[in-house]
């Protein structure tokens, strides 16, 4: 099944007896756009949330005081990827070590759902480190932040990942630059995936597909919603929704001619099970 955009997706007729805010398309509800259950199941979720972060805080600070691999973010993220209603499916084989993931995007959730089932890193845009709470989250689990717009800075950012993916063994990008709604694929970009044209020795490359099914649109980040306001979608609906991961068989980065190959290769393989998960649909 294919999903549309809020601007492409049929609106149904509006329901006389509904609230204001219910006739409104599901990306683009208010905050006050809950029932009293909704409020009762964001506010169960964020203590879980809380009580989690407060249960492993603690710990990953005593086990990088001791040197010790740290394995406290990853539990964090799995906990985060199940209170924000994900239950996940693996399928295929991740690699544990020298690896460069390179997935497609769709919510703020898929770092919590990749990060909780890989324990890998990510590279994000440098106005999330600034965040509250969310920022100093990230750099408890190694995030490498950039700046998109910044190509003068592009070797120093280089050298970032390269420190990272020798302290992490695994680094996340996604290299569309943006969120979609599960059913597209957008252009790949390829000046970070400058860091494998000449690639560390071992390092692999493994493609990974998100499959949220039937519910790509509506766990979607898409058009002008706010961060907060997906958020608390996210953390009032109904109920629990599947999420299929799918490791796609790595390839060796250095068997590839430049970054943009890369990036072609790595989109490919993605766009293959994108479309079989659509009927056939064609992934352009």
């Amino acid at each position: 099944m294919a999903y549309l955009s809020p601007e492409k997706a049929e609106v149904p007729a509006p329901d006389p007896d509904a609230r204001a805010f219910d006739n409104q398309p599901m990306a683009y509800r208010l905050w006050n756009g809950a029932s009293p259950l909704g409020y009762l199941r964001f506010a169960l979720r964020v203590i879980l949330l809380f009580t989690a972060l407060f249960l492993c805080i603690p710990f990953y600070y005593i086990w990088r005081f001791l040197r010790l691999s740290n394995p406290w973010p990853r539990t964090f993220l799995k906990i985060a990827a199940f209170a924000c209603g994900a239950r996940v499916n693996i399928v295929g084989t991740p690699i544990k070590r020298d690896v460069f993931f390179i997935s497609n995007h769709l919510s703020w959730v898929d770092i919590a759902i990749l990060g909780g089932h890989s324990g890998t890193a990510f590279v994000s845009k440098e106005e999330i480190g600034n965040w509250p709470i969310i920022g100093w989250l990230c750099r408890l689990n190694d995030t490498v932040f950039v700046a998109r717009s910044d190509r003068m800075g592009i070797a120093q950012q280089i050298n970032q990942l390269r420190d990272a993916l020798e302290e992490t063994w695994a680094i996340t990008i996604f290299p569309e630059g943006t969120t979609g709604d599960g059913s597209t694929l957008l252009p790949f970009k390829a000046p970070l995936l400058k860091v494998l044209e000449t690639p560390p020795p071992g390092i692999l490359v493994q493609p990974i597909f998100l499959n949220y099914g039937e519910n790509a649109f509506e766990i979607g980040w898409t058009g002008d919603e706010s961060a907060p306001s997906n958020a608390w979608r996210l953390l009032t609906r109904r109920s629990s929704f599947l999420v299929e991961v799918h490791f796609l068989e790595p390839f060796d980065p250095d068997h590839y001619t430049g970054r943009k190959n890369i990036a072609a290769e790595a989109r490919r393989r993605i766009a293959e099970p994108l479309s079989a998960s659509l009927g056939g649909k064609p992934i352009v």
